[in-house]
C-alpha cells in the first residue's frame, strides 16, 4: 500500500509556505524515522484501554477550554455592537486559558510509546500548511483559547446547560478506530511556556483563529470570483449536493439499467420455488405422487414421475394427455396449488425444496401464458425513471434544509443589502438576515462572516467626514467592499454546507479546485480542529499525529470525542462524538469540512466504520475541521512473491497447521497461534487451512503486510464460494479482501444466496462506502429474484431500528425500492401498512383489561377488513408466494401468554389454497428466533444433501420492526404441555404419555408406524440442533407435536447456553430435551430396545455430518455478532458453539461425546420436574376452579355384581397397542376370559375404590414414584399383579363390588392366548446370540476401539445384567493393561459408544484383543479378536462366547 500526492503546476505558491512544510516534515522525520506498524501488536491492548475517563489520560490526551469566559475577555458576535478595533486580542484570554488547564493540552502519542520529546530540537519550526503562522515559529500547535459565541442558543445547548454541570470542553481524537487507536503526549513543556507569552496581533470577533477554508482555496477563489453586492444564487440538485450521495445514485441507476423490463429472464415478475443441488443420496430411485389440476378444470391428472425428472419434461407429458393440439410446453408453467410459487422448468423435481420436505401427494396447477410477465414485474416506465434519494428519503427528514427555505432568507438578505448600499443605513436588518441564513445552515457561524459583519458595523459607526469623498476608501466603496466579503463568506458557508451535508441545492458558482501543496515524502497526518458550532466554548487547535500518512491503511478511521469536565468532581463526561474515514474514495479529505456529531453514548469501538454515524446529516452539534491542501491518493504496491524459493516444511509443521485450521475463525486463535500461522502462511492452502484464518493471523495493516495479504489473496484457490463468508466479518475491513469475497459469492445461485441474506445485510456495516461490491452485488441479485428482493426489503426495514448504521440501511432500502420497480414497491408499501395495522391492534389488545380484550380484538379486526376492501389483495410478509385477500374474523384470537400475541387467520386469495394462520408478536425480539431458525435450516439442508431426511419442521419467522414480527402457525400442532395436562396432574411424570397420545390419533397400523418414524427422526434432529446451539428455556410449552409424529421446538429467546436461573440454579440442566417418555415411545414401551440404539446411531450420524460444516456455521454466527442480539454478543458465545461442534475431534470421539450427552439428558430428572411445575402453573392459570379428578362412566357401575373373580394375571402387552396390558381373568366357575386395560385405568379404579370405601384400608397402589424412569415395565407387571391379588383376596365387599367386577369383566377380548402375540421385553430379535458392536481403527501407532452396542446379553440365570466391557491387549509392549467401560444398569441391549485407546501399537500383526463382558464380577461373555484380520474403521458385530480363552 502506498500513497502519492498531487501537486499544482502553478508556480506562484507561497515560498514561505513551502519552507514551512519542509521544516515541518524534517522534524517529523527526525522524531520517527520508520513507519508505525498498525495491527495486532501489543499496541492493541495498550491503546484500546485509552478510552477516556481516567484522569491521567484525560490530562494527556484532551484539550481543555474554560467553560465560562473571563469578565475581562472581550466577547463579540453578530448580536453585539461594541466598537473593537480589528486585529487586536488581549493577552488575558490566552493567559486565562493556559492557567486553567492543569496540564499542557496535547494531542498525539503517549510519551511511553514514543521517544522523549525533550530530546528533540526545540527550535524547530512547525509549519502550518493551511495558513500563515501567527507569530509562533517554535510552537508545534496553534492553540488560541478564547471566549465563545454563537448566533443563537439552540436546544442542544440548553440541554447541556440544564445538566447543572460546569464543563471544560475538550476533544479526544484517535486514529484509526477500525484499527488500533493512538494517543500520546509529545509536546515539550518549554514550548508551552513560550506560548503563554507570545504576542498575538490578529483578533476575530468570532473567537477562532484560522480560516473556514484553506488559504490556497481562498486565494484561488478570490482570483476567479468577483462578487459585488449580492450574487448568491442556488440551483436545485435532485440527486443531492453531496458528491458521495450523487455518485451512489448514479451507480444504482447504472445497475438498474443493466436489467431491462423487456428481459423476461431477469424480469419474469414471478416467484420461483427455491431449489438446491439435486440430493442424489436422498432420491436415488424415488418417485413422487403428483396430482395435476389444469386451469378452469375440475379434472385431476395423477402422475408418478421420478425425482430426477425435469419440470419441463413433466409439463410436456401433461400436455400430451390433453386433447388440444395447440398447447406448447414453453407457454405453460406448473405452480403449487394455493400459492403463487412456480416450479423452475430447467430443474428436476427433486431439486425443489418442496419435494424434498413433502413426501405426501403434491398438488400442482398447470397454468397457461407462462411466457407472460407476472404482475410484480418492472414496467417500461420503470426503465426511464430517475433515482433521486431526496424523493425517496423525504419522510426520513434527511433533507433538513430545503432550497425554498434558504432561497427565501437569501432574498430578504438581497433586499436589505440593496437598501443598505443605497441608503447606507439599517445595518441591523442585514445582520438579522445573516443570522437567519446561519440558523438555517445548522447554526454554523464562520469566522469570515463574523469578521465581515463587525467590520460593516465599524464602518457605519465612524464618522463619514473622516474619509475623502472621491477616494477608494469612501464610505460607499468601503461598504461595497465589506458587503462583497460578507456575501463571499456566506457563499463559502453555503458551499461548505452543501459539500459536507446532504442537501437538495448547491451554489450556482462552484469555486475552482484547491491548489495542492507538496507534502513531502514523510508527511505526518495533521489537521486543524477549527470549531464545534453550537457549543459554548470554541478554539482553534492544530492536531498532529506522528504517523506517516503513507503508512496508514486505506481504511483508516478518525474518531473524535467531545468531553466536558465537571468542575466539582473534575470528571470527564462524553458530550458528543463523530468519526470519519481519512481516505474516502481512496483520496484524502481536502479543505474545510463540517461534520455532524452525535449525542449518543460511547461510540461502538469494535465496529467503527464509515456508516456507523452519518456525518453528512446535520445534527445539533457540528464539528468544523480544516484539512491541509494536500491530496494523497492511494495506489497499490506489488509485493514480490518468493514462494518459489520455499523449502518443503516438515510434516509436523503441516500437521500443526491442520490442527490450527480446526479453530475455523481467527477470533478463536490465540496471539501465539496467529503468529505461528502467519509465519507458515505460504505453506497454507485450501486443503490444510482456510483463507480467513491465514489472513486473520496477519500481524497488522501496515504497508508491507497488506501487500503480502493481497498476494496471498490473489493466489488462493477457494474450496467453495461459502468459504468467502468469513472474509466479510468485522475482522477484515480491507476493501480488496471484501471485493474478492463478493466475487466468490457471485458463484452462488439466487436460491442458495437466499439462505445467507441476514449475514450479508450485517456485513454491509463494514463496507467502506455504499458503492462497495457487496452493495452492488445485493442490488444485482434483487433485480434477478423477487424472493431475494422481498427478503432483503424486510431485513433492511428491520435493520433501520439498530442504534448505528441506520442511515446506510435507509439509503440501501431506497435503492432497493427504486430497483424493484413500481409494482413490487407498491406491494412493499401494502405489506408495511398491514404490519402497521397489526401492530396497532396488538397494542390496543395488550392495553385493554382482561375481560375486554376479546371485544377490543373483534372491534379492531374491522380495520383489517377495511384494509382489504381498499387494497383487494396483499402478499404475506412471511412468504411472498402467498397472496391474501381478507380476514377470517371468527378464527382470530389472542394467546394468554405474557406478550399476548395475536392469532390472525387470513383468507387465501388463491381459490385452491387453504386459509393461512399466522401469529403476530409485539414485545418480543424475533431477530434471535430468525437466526436460530436460519442456522437450523442450514443444518437441515446439509442433511438433505447427505441423503438424511430428519423430518424437520422449520417454521417461518420474520422480524418486521423493533420488538415485533410474524410467526408461521404449523397446522395441527399441539404443545407437549397440553398433552401432559390431558393426562392428569402428573402427566409430565408418566412414561406413556406421548405414546398414548399418538395411539389415540393414529388408529391404523400404517399411520401409527409412520408417526413413530417421523418422531424418531425429528426428535433426533432437534436433539442435535438444540445441543449445538445451546437452546435453553426448554419446557413442555416450547415443544410441539403433530399427529403425524413430527416434533419441533419453538421460542428461541434463550440460546448459546444462556440458561434461565431460579434462585441461582439453572433451570436447564440437561444438554438437550430427550426424556424417558420419548424413549418409551421410540422403543414402544421397551419392547424394541434396539430402536434406542438406532436412535443413538442416527443422532451421532447427524451430529458428525453437521460437524464437517463447522466453519460455515461459525462464520454465520460471527457475522451476526454486531447485530445487537441479546444472546450473541462476543467471542465467548462463538466459543460456546465451537466447543459443542468439536471440529477438532474425530468422528469416533464425537460419537462417544454425543452419546454421553444423550444419556445425561435421559437421566436428567429435573427436566421432568420442570415440566411438572410448568404444567401445574399453566393448569392453575387456565382453570383454577376446575377439578382435575375424573370418574368412570355411570354405566360401568351398573353391571351385575353377583359374579366373583378368583384371579387376574397380566400376561403381557396387547397386540393391538402396547400401552394396554393383556389380562387373563379366572372366574368363580373356573372359566377364563381376556381383557385389556391401561395403567391409567388401574389408577382410576383405585381412585374410585378410595371414594367408595373411604373407611376401609385398601392395598397400596403402585404409583409412578415407585417405578424407575427406564426399564419399568417388568416391575409394573409384578406390582400390578400383586395389587390385583390383594384386591381380589382381600375384603369381600371390595372384591365383589360393582366397580371391581365391571373393571375385569367388561369389554372382553375375543381371542385365545395362542392367537395373541405377547410382546415380552427383549423378545424382538429373532437371533438370540449375544453380540457386541465395535469400530476399530489404527493410525500413528495408536489403536482406538469404539464400543458401540451389545444385544441379547443375559446373566447365567437369565436375568438382566448391568454389564460393562473389559479389554486386554496381548501382548502389550510394556505391561498387560486392562481398560474398561462404564456399566449400563439393568439392560439386555446396552449402548456405550465409549472409546478405548492403546498407544505405542506400531503394527497389528501378532496382537490379540481380548474382550470380556461382566456384570459387576459375574461373567457374561467374551471374545478374542485377531487384530490383523479386522476391517478397520468399519462397524462390525462380534459374537460373544460363554467362556474366556
Amino acid at each position: 500500500m502506498a500513497y502519492c500526492w498531487k501537486t499544482d503546476l502553478n508556480t506562484s505558491e507561497s515560498h514561505q509556505e513551502q519552507h514551512e512544510h519542509q521544516e515541518f516534515h524534517s522534524v517529523n522525520q527526525f522524531l520517527f524515522p520508520s513507519p508505525v506498524s498498525l495491527g495486532f501488536d501489543q499496541l492493541v491492548d495498550e491503546l484500546s484501554n485509552n478510552i477516556p475517563l481516567y484522569q491521567s489520560e484525560i490530562e494527556e490526551n484532551t484539550v481543555f477550554v474554560p467553560s465560562t469566559p473571563s469578565g475581562d475577555s472581550r466577547t463579540h458576535s453578530l448580536d453585539e455592537t461594541h466598537q473593537i478595533p480589528l486585529n487586536e486580542l488581549t493577552s488575558k484570554s490566552s493567559e486565562l486559558s493556559c492557567h486553567q488547564v492543569r496540564k499542557t493540552p496535547v494531542i498525539g502519542f503517549r510519551s511511553s510509546v514514543l521517544p522523549n520529546p525533550e530530546n528533540t530540537n526545540k527550535g524547530s519550526s512547525w509549519g502550518n500548511p493551511i495558513g500563515k503562522h501567527h507569530g509562533v515559529d517554535d510552537y508545534r500547535f496553534n492553540i488560541l483559547a478564547s471566549s465563545s459565541t454563537s448566533l443563537d442558543k439552540i436546544n442542544s445547548q440548553r440541554k447541556l446547560e440544564n445538566e447543572k454541570h460546569n464543563y471544560h470542553i475538550g476533544f479526544e481524537s484517535s486514529i484509526p478506530s477500525i484499527y488500533p487507536s493512538f494517543s500520546t503526549d509529545f509536546m515539550p513543556k518549554e514550548e508551552n511556556k513560550r506560548g503563554r507569552n507570545m504576542d498575538i496581533v490578529e483578533h476575530s470577533l468570532m473567537p477562532f483563529e484560522g480560516s473556514s477554508l484553506p488559504r490556497t482555496w481562498e486565494n484561488t477563489w478570490l482570483k476567479n470570483r468577483e462578487l459585488t453586492g449580492c450574487s448568491l444564487q442556488l440551483v436545485e440538485v435532485p440527486q443531492g449536493s453531496n458528491k458521495t450521495l450523487a455518485s451512489f445514485c448514479d451507480k444504482v441507476k447504472t445497475i438498474r439499467e443493466t436489467y431491462h423490463a423487456a428481459d423476461i429472464n431477469s424480469n419474469s415478475g414471478k416467484i420461483w420455488s427455491t431449489t438446491t443441488a439435486f440430493p442424489y443420496q436422498l432420491f436415488s430411485n424415488t418417485k413422487f405422487n403428483i396430482n395435476i389440476c389444469i386451469d378452469n378444470s375440475t379434472q385431476l391428472l395423477h402422475f408418478m414421475p421420478y425425482a430426477n425428472y425435469l419440470v419441463k419434461d413433466l409439463t410436456a407429458e401433461i400436455l400430451h394427455f390433453c386433447t388440444n393440439d395447440q398447447l406448447f410446453p414453453k407457454d405453460h408453467l406448473l405452480s403449487i396449488c394455493g400459492s403463487e410459487e412456480f416450479l423452475q422448468n430447467d430443474f428436476s423435481l427433486g431439486s425443489h425444496k418442496i419435494f424434498q420436505k413433502d413426501k405426501s401427494v403434491i398438488q400442482l396447477n398447470l397454468q397457461k401464458n407462462g411466457n407472460v410477465p407476472g404482475k410484480l414485474c418492472r414496467k417500461h416506465e420503470d426503465d426511464h425513471s430517475q433515482f433521486y434519494l431526496n424523493q425517496l428519503l423525504e419522510f426520513m427528514h434527511i433533507w433538513k434544509v430545503s432550497r425554498q427555505c434558504l432561497s427565501t432568507v437569501i432574498k430578504k438578505y438581497d433586499f436589505h443589502l440593496k437598501s443598505l448600499l443605497k441608503t447606507q443605513q439599517n445595518v441591523d436588518n442585514i445582520i438579522e438576515e445573516v443570522k437567519n441564513i446561519c440558523s438555517v445552515l445548522g447554526c454554523v457561524e464562520t469566522k469570515q462572516i463574523t469578521d465581515a459583519v463587525n467590520e460593516l458595523r465599524l464602518i457605519l459607526q465612524r464618522k463619514i467626514e473622516n474619509f475623502h469623498q472621491n477616494s477608494e476608501t469612501s464610505a460607499k466603496g468601503l461598504i461595497e467592499k465589506v458587503t462583497t466579503e460578507l456575501s463571499r463568506s456566506i457563499y463559502q458557508l453555503i458551499n461548505a454546507y452543501c459539500c459536507s451535508f446532504y442537501a437538495d441545492f448547491q451554489p450556482l458558482n462552484v469555486p475552482d479546485d484547491i491548489s495542492y501543496v507538496n507534502p513531502g515524502l514523510h508527511s505526518h497526518l495533521s489537521f486543524t480542529v477549527y470549531a464545534v458550532h453550537n457549543i459554548p466554548e470554541t478554539w482553534v487547535h492544530r492536531i498532529n499525529f506522528p504517523l506517516e500518512i503513507k503508512s496508514l491503511p486505506r481504511e483508516s478511521m478518525l474518531t473524535i470525542r467531545l468531553f466536558g469536565i465537571v468542575y466539582a468532581t473534575n470528571n470527564a463526561n462524553l458530550l458528543a462524538w463523530t468519526c470519519l474515514p481519512l481516505f474516502p474514495k481512496d483520496k484524502s479529505i481536502l479543505g474545510s469540512m463540517l461534520f455532524s456529531m452525535t449525542l449518543q453514548n460511547e461510540p461502538p469501538i469494535e465496529m467503527i466504520a464509515p456508516g456507523v454515524w452519518d456525518i453528512s446529516q446535520p445534527s445539533p452539534v457540528i464539528l468544523q475541521i480544516d484539512f491541509p491542501a494536500t491530496e494523497w491518493e492511494y495506489m497499490k504496491l506489488d509485493f514480490e512473491d518468493n514462494r518459489n524459493n520455499l523449502e518443503e516444511p516438515p510434516k509436523e509443521c503441516l500437521k500443526h497447521i491442520a490442527r490450527l485450521s480446526q479453530k475455523q475463525s481467527p477470533l478463536l486463535l490465540s496471539e501465539e497461534k496467529r503468529r505461528y500461522l502467519w509465519f507458515y502462511r505460504f505453506y497454507c492452502n485450501n486443503e490444510n487451512c482456510s483463507l480467513p484464518l491465514v489472513l486473520g493471523s496477519a500481524p497488522g495493516w501496515d504497508e508491507r503486510t497488506v501487500s503480502e495479504i493481497h498476494t496471498i489473496l490473489r493466489r488462493w484457490k477457494f474450496s467453495c464460494p461459502l468459504e468467502a463468508l468469513g472474509l466479510l466479518t468485522a475482522s477484515f475491513p480491507d476493501q480488496e479482501i471484501r471485493k474478492v469475497a463478493v466475487q466468490q459469492l457471485d458463484n452462488l445461485l439466487n436460491d442458495e444466496l437466499l439462505e445467507y441474506l441476514p449475514q450479508l445485510v450485517q456485513a454491509v456495516k463494514f463496507e467502506w462506502n455504499l458503492e462497495s461490491p457487496l452493495v452492488q452485488f445485493l442490488l444485482h441479485r434483487s433485480l434477478q429474484s423477487i424472493q431475494i428482493a422481498h427478503r432483503l426489503y424486510w431485513l433492511l426495514m428491520d435493520a433501520q431500528n439498530e442504534t448505528y448504521f441506520k442511515s446506510w440501511y435507509q439509503k440501501l432500502l431506497a435503492a432497493l425500492q427504486f430497483c424493484s420497480g413500481k409494482a413490487l414497491s407498491d406491494e412493499f408499501s401494502k405489506e408495511k401498512k398491514l404490519i402497521k395495522i397489526l401492530g396497532d391492534i396488538g397494542e390496543k389488545v395488550k392495553s385493554a383489561s382482561d375481560p375486554q380484550r376479546q371485544e377490543v380484538l373483534k372491534k379492531e379486526i374491522g380495520r383489517l377488513e377495511e384494509f382489504f376492501q381498499c387494497i383487494k389483495t396483499c402478499h404475506l410478509p412471511l412468504n411472498p408466494a402467498l397472496c391474501i385477500k381478507g380476514i377470517d374474523r371468527h378464527a382470530c384470537s389472542y394467546f394468554t401468554s405474557h406478550a399476548l400475541p395475536l392469532k390472525i387467520t387470513f383468507i387465501n386469495a388463491n381459490p385452491m389454497g387453504k386459509n393461512i394462520g399466522v401469529i403476530f408478536k409485539a414485545g418480543d425480539d424475533l431477530r434471535q428466533d430468525m437466526l436460530v431458525l436460519q442456522i437450523i435450516q442450514v443444518m437441515d439442508n446439509i442433511w438433505l444433501q447427505e441423503g438424511l431426511d430428519m423430518q424437520m419442521i422449520i417454521y417461518r419467522c420474520l422480524s418486521t420492526g423493533k420488538g415485533q414480527g410474524l410467526v408461521q402457525m404449523v397446522p395441527d400442532a399441539i404443545t407437549l404441555a397440553k398433552i401432559h395436562r390431558h393426562s392428569g396432574l402428573i402427566g409430565p411424570l408418566k412414561e406413556n404419555t406421548i405414546k398414548k397420545w399418538f395411539s389415540q390419533h393414529n388408529h391404523l397400523k400404517a399411520d401409527y408406524e409412520k408417526a413413530l418414524r417421523n418422531f424418531f427422526y425429528s426428535c433426533a434432529g432437534w436433539c442435535v440442533v438444540t445441543f449445538i446451539l445451546g437452546v435453553c428455556d426448554r419446557h413442555n410449552d416450547n415443544i410441539m407435536l403433530t399427529k403425524s409424529g413430527h416434533m419441533f421446538h419453538i421460542d428461541f429467546g434463550k440460546f448459546l447456553g444462556h440458561a434461565q436461573t431460579f434462585g441461582g440454579i439453572k433451570r436447564d440442566r440437561a444438554p438437550f430435551i430427550f426424556t424417558s417418555e420419548m424413549e418409551y415411545f421410540i422403543t414402544e414401551g421397551g419392547k424394541n430396545p434396539q430402536h434406542f440404539q438406532d436412535f443413538v446411531e442416527l443422532c451421532c450420524q447427524a451430529y458428525n455430518i453437521v460437524r464437517r460444516h463447522s466453519r460455515l456455521l461459525l462464520n454465520l454466527l460471527e457475522m451476526m455478532i454486531h447485530a445487537g442480539l441479546p444472546e450473541l454478543g462476543g467471542i465467548q458465545d462463538l466459543k460456546y458453539v465451537y466447543n459443542n461442534l468439536r471440529p477438532q475431534d474425530t468422528n469416533l470421539e464425537a460419537t462417544s461425546h454425543f452419546t454421553k450427552k444423550i444419556k445425561e439428558s435421559l437421566e436428567c430428572f429435573p427436566v421432568k420436574l420442570n415440566n411438572l411445575i410448568h404444567t401445574l402453573a399453566q393448569m392453575t392459570a387456565i382453570s383454577p376452579a376446575k377439578s382435575t379428578s375424573q370418574t368412570f362412566p355411570q354405566e360401568s357401575c351398573m353391571l351385575n355384581a353377583t359374579r366373583s373373580i378368583q384371579r387376574a394375571t397380566i400376561l403381557g402387552f396387547s397386540k393391538k397397542t402396547s400401552n394396554l396390558y393383556l389380562i387373563r381373568v379366572k372366574h368363580s366357575n373356573n372359566e377364563t376370559s381376556l381383557t385389556e386395560k391401561s395403567f391409567d385405568q388401574f389408577s382410576k379404579l383405585h381412585s374410585q375404590l378410595q371414594k367408595q370405601f373411604a373407611s376401609l384400608t385398601l392395598p397400596e397402589f403402585p404409583h409412578w414414584w415407585h417405578l424407575p424412569f427406564t426399564n419399568s415395565d417388568h416391575k409394573r407387571f409384578r406390582d400390578l399383579n400383586h395389587y390385583m391379588e390383594q384386591i381380589l383376596n382381600g375384603s369381600y365387599e371390595v372384591a365383589n363390588s360393582g366397580c371391581v367386577v365391571s373393571f375385569f369383566l367388561s369389554e372382553p377380548v375375543q381371542q385365545t392366548i395362542e392367537e395373541s402375540s405377547l410382546m415380552d421385553l427383549g423378545e424382538k430379535f429373532p437371533d438370540k446370540t449375544p453380540k457386541v458392536q465395535l469400530v476399530i481403527s489404527h493410525e500413528d501407532a495408536k489403536l482406538t476401539i469404539l464400543v458401540k452396542h451389545m444385544k441379547n446379553i443375559h446373566l447365567p440365570d437369565g436375568s438382566v445384567p448391568s454389564a460393562h466391557v473389559e479389554f486386554y491387549l496381548l501382548p502389550y509392549p510394556s505391561e498387560v493393561r486392562r481398560k474398561k467401560t462404564k456399566s449400563v444398569p439393568k439392560c439386555t441391549d446396552p449402548t456405550y459408544n465409549e472409546i478405548v485407546v492403546y498407544d505405542e501399537v506400531t503394527e497389528l500383526r501378532g496382537h490379540v484383543l481380548m474382550l470380556i463382558v461382566k456384570s459387576k464380577t459375574v461373567f457374561v461373555g467374551a471374545i478374542n479378536i485377531q487384530l490383523y484380520s479386522v476391517p478397520l474403521n468399519e462397524e462390525k458385530w462380534y459374537p460373544l462366547g460363554n467362556c474366556i480363552i
